[in-house]
Parts: structure tokens; sequence; C-alpha cells
């Protein structure tokens, strides 16, 4: 497939950019139903009042599916973070200003958060009785229904010449609990960077929206185990630790 050029590779997955478009070619690792969703949640969250691409296409060629979507020029908030360090506190309160935007957004119609966190906490390597004790804990959490990106990274807002903002990839889109959604960009955070990154993102967030801590890492174990089926070797090994352990305020905050 000839394309302009490849602007990311991931696991399972290469996004090349062509002309105005960016096209995200999928492995066989991807069923036709994830390739679908992942159109149709772009497809929702374009309704709403949130800077996203556009979805153009999803079409299947050469025996690999595709989605087409509108190109976004500029630099990932990532990547301004790692060329200027000086204002990463800065980039910081955008990530968590723009996190607690989509959280607020009237939400479209979505998969449910819960259902999809415990279907892969049962898929996971840790053992029987650690998947139930987790388990138990999704069930007590409360059944919130905010809008979450599920992958809200750094990597993953695109800020264009004009310095707005633009948040892409909503592969996984959910209704569930904004704790549970800062948990996971929490881990992110720690991954990329470190874990005093990690708390530094936690403690702002925590001060601009007035909430309890302990809220937010209760999910860092439940988080951590759905995580922990995909990645490499490494990650994985980072977030089965994680998946183990009870977070205590005192961990983050």
């Amino acid at each position: 497939m000839a394309y302009d050029k490849i602007i990311g590779v991931r696991t399972h997955k290469t996004v090349y950019k062509h002309g105005s478009s960016v096209i995200k070619v999928f492995d066989h690792h991807y069923s036709k139903s994830q390739i679908l969703n992942e159109a149709l949640n772009l497809a929702k969250v374009e309704e709403t009042d949130l800077n996203v691409p556009s979805l153009i296409s999803v079409q299947s060629k050469h025996d690999h599916w595709m989605i087409e979507l509108s190109y976004i020029a500029g630099k990932s908030l990532l990547r301004l973070m790692q060329e200027n360090p000086q204002h990463f506190s800065d980039y910081l309160d955008l990530l968590i200003d723009l996190q607690i935007q989509v959280h607020k957004t009237k939400a479209p119609i979505l998969n449910k958060m819960k259902d999809k966190l415990g279907a892969k906490i049962e898929v996971s390597v840790l053992p029987a009785t650690k998947r139930i004790a987790l388990r138990l804990a999704l069930d007590k959490q409360a059944s919130e229904l905010s809008f979450c990106h599920g992958d809200f990274f750094p990597g993953n807002i695109i800020i264009d010449k004009n310095k707005t903002p633009y948040i892409i990839d909503w592969a996984h889109a959910s209704l569930g609990s904004k704790y549970a959604d800062v948990a996971n960009s929490y881990l992110d955070l720690w991954i990329e960077f470190n874990h005093q990154t990690a708390n530094a993102y936690l403690n702002k967030y925590i001060k601009k929206t007035h909430s309890n801590c302990q809220d937010v890492l209760s999910w860092l174990p439940i988080v951590a185990a759905a995580r922990s089926i995909h990645g490499i070797q490494e990650e994985k090994a980072f977030l089965i630790k994680i998946a183990q352990q009870t977070m205590e305020a005192n961990d983050g905050c």
C-alpha cells in the first residue's frame, strides 16, 4: 500500500499520512467489529463540541481493514512536553483541562466501561483469586456514566498552528467513571515518564476538581489488570505488579 509516509507504528497497527488524510491500517489481530466500533465511536464524538478529526471512510483493501480520517497538522502534546521541559507543568494543566472538558461533555451512546474492564480482567494472566477480587472491587465502584476517552494521554492530543488542541484516537471511548479514566492517564504518565510525573498530574487534577485522591487510586489495580492483556512484555509486568497492589492515598497524593 503506497501512502505518503508513516507517521506512527503501534502494536498491530500502522498509521500513514496520505494527502490531507490519515490512514490507519490494522492487521489481522483486529476483528471487523473492533474496527467498526472505533469508527462508530469517532462518528459519535464528532457530534459533540469537542475538537476531533473527521471520519472519512472505513474500508477493506488487500485483506486489511483501514480507517481514513482527516489529518490534523501540528505537534502532539507529548512531543511538546519532550521539546519544552520548561513548560511541562503548563502542558499538564492543559492535559487536565481538556480531560475535564471531555468528562463534562454530554455523552453519546457508547459501550459501558465496567463491562469492558470486567471482560478484560477475566482474560488476564492474573491468578483466579486475584481476578475474582478485582471483579468484586469493580462491582463495588459507583456506576457512573461520564464520557471517558479511555486513553487520554499527551500523545493523543494534537496542537495545531493556531494552538487549538485536537483529541485523537477514540477507540477506547466509553461511558463510566471519570476517576477510572484519570487512573488510566496516571498509568500512562508513569510508564512514559516516571512516578513523580504521574503524581504531579494526579495532584493537579485533585486540586482542579476538588476530588478525593483515593477515588482515583482505588481504580488503579482494576485499570492496570485490564490493560495488562495488551502491550509489550515490560509494560505488562509493570501493570500486573500494580494490579496486585492495594493503592493508598499516600501512594499518589
